[in-house]
């Protein structure tokens, strides 16, 4: 389907290298859609190389030299910047359907069905369902609803300061009007929900299509032990499963990292991957090792405990049978 595409953006190199993995990984699993990435002007020319090499097109959009609309309005609302510049999606008319997705986001099985869905489709926020969250949705491409896109953000504004409060202040009537344009959460695992319900990740996480790495700390923010197959960082700000960080990083690592080894040549990167001594420790066991105990007392406290790893019924079980022996 030639005017169909997956959509993404990245203002720069970091989020480049989550376009990298996401666009890999859509690859990976057989889409028969086009690919296309929307960069800031800040992402690096070897980083603009791998993306090439990914994404069917690579498209430069700046906000301040998209047009007299968006100029006008960038004057009057410059804190929306990062806004104005996700809403370029809907100037690529050249396509008549697209599923945007945030560049933190990774799909984990073929999710093309997802262009059966109309405008504008996307999953609940797990903060407030009665929200959608934009990091996943489907949309027809519009001059005219991108001038109107423009129009309300510059009226209105955004009530969380980004993309999500203005699409979801414009789509005001996605909650109620259609169920239809309600994603299953499973196009859209919001990576902080699965501490908040666990049982329900339990019991459906295994249908995962696409993982959202929400929140503060992103992959690429952690180091990755190729050879020992071990993910170093701040677990305290980890928000997300250590099997997605691990699959992430195994996907970076393996596919994408060589292709920027061939752009960079002899100049210096920071890859993100540490060959270390140690290559005994599993990646869960290795987020486990680096929680203090303070730091475990703490999430207990907020009811985050470690049900899947270190705090899971079989290992408290074993624990108290050996207390009780």
């Amino acid at each position: 389907m030639a005017d169909q595409a997956f959509v993404t953006l990245a203002t720069n190199d970091s989020y480049a290298r989550g376009a990298m993995v996401l666009g890999k990984s859509l690859r990976n699993h057989n889409t028969s859609k086009k690919l296309v990435v929307l960069i800031g002007p800040q992402v690096s020319e070897p980083c603009q190389a791998v993306l090439k090499r990914i994404y069917d097109e690579l498209k430069v959009v700046d906000v301040l030299d998209s047009g007299d609309t968006a100029h006008l309005a960038m004057m009057k609302r410059p804190d929306l910047g990062v806004t104005f510049t996700k809403l370029h999606c809907w100037t690529l008319t050249h396509y008549t359907k697209c599923v945007f997705m945030d560049a933190d986001t990774m799909v984990v099985s073929n999710i093309d069905e997802l262009f059966d869905r109309e405008e504008l489709s996307a999953a609940p926020d797990p903060g407030w369902p009665d929200c959608f969250n934009s990091g996943v949705f489907v949309f027809r491409p519009s001059v005219e609803t991108h001038g109107k896109l423009l129009a309300f953000c510059t009226e209105h504004g955004s009530f969380d300061g980004g993309d999500q409060g203005v699409l979801n202040g414009f789509f005001s009537d996605w909650a109620t009007a259609d169920i239809s344009k309600h994603l299953p959460f499973i196009y859209n695992l919001s990576s902080i929900a699965i501490y908040t319900y666990l049982p329900a990740f339990k019991q459906y996480g295994g249908n995962a299509k696409v993982v959202h790495f929400l929140g503060k700390t992103k992959p690429w923010s952690y180091t990755f032990d190729p050879k020992a197959k071990r993910i170093s960082g701040n677990v305290h700000e980890a928000a997300t499963h250590p099997s997605f960080l691990l699959d992430w990083w195994t996907l970076y690592a393996g596919s994408i990292v060589p292709m920027l080894h061939q752009q960079y040549g002899d100049q210096p990167f920071h890859s993100g991957c540490v060959e270390g001594e140690s290559q005994s420790a599993n990646p869960q066991q290795e987020l486990e090792l680096q929680m203090s105990s303070e730091e475990r007392k703490e999430k207990w406290e907020q009811g985050q405990a470690d049900y899947m790893g270190q705090d899971s019924f079989d290992n408290i079980k074993r624990k108290l049978d050996t207390f009780l022996k």
